[in-house]
């Protein structure tokens, strides 16, 4: 059974909205300073840190897309970006962004580790309110 998780845009987080072009960026800098880690060490660690490649199909541009790997001990992540309508304390309704991350049923320990590495740098970054493949939620934002 696939797992997700989600990281939500609340209105105290550094944007409100994001697209996926925008998460292929950040999925690029995360690549890109995890491989400095390697550079600092003296050992090719850009491979091993973060191995992946972003994927798309035709029908989930805008919406999804997908990192791949052609490691033995990794498979596939799945990201997406969507909109939620969302109560507030004073009872009206707001939309709201958020991104899914999703395992799908054929990934490993390896995926769900990565993606779990990942989403908490989105979250920081994007000082969103991580929900986490367990359940359990970590709040990156400025609170009250």
């Amino acid at each position: 059974m696939a797992a997700n998780a989600f990281i939500k845009l609340v209105p105290s987080s550094a944007k409100e909205s994001i697209t996926t072009e925008e998460l292929k960026e950040l999925f690029l800098y995360f690549k890109d300073i995890t491989g400095k880690t390697g550079d600092q060490i003296k050992w090719e660690y850009d491979d091993a840190a973060f191995p992946y490649e972003i994927k798309e199909k035709p029908e989930g541009k805008g919406s999804w897309f997908y990192l791949l790997s052609n490691h033995d001990r990794y498979n596939a992540i799945i990201l997406g970006v969507d909109k939620e309508m969302i109560r507030e304390e004073d009872g009206s309704e707001q939309e709201q962004t958020y991104i899914q991350v999703t395992l799908p049923e054929n990934a490993t320990f390896g995926d769900k580790g990565k993606a779990n590495e990942f989403c908490k740098f989105l979250a920081k970054k994007l000082q969103g309110e991580l929900h986490l493949f367990n359940g359990r939620v970590m709040y990156f934002y400025p609170r009250k």
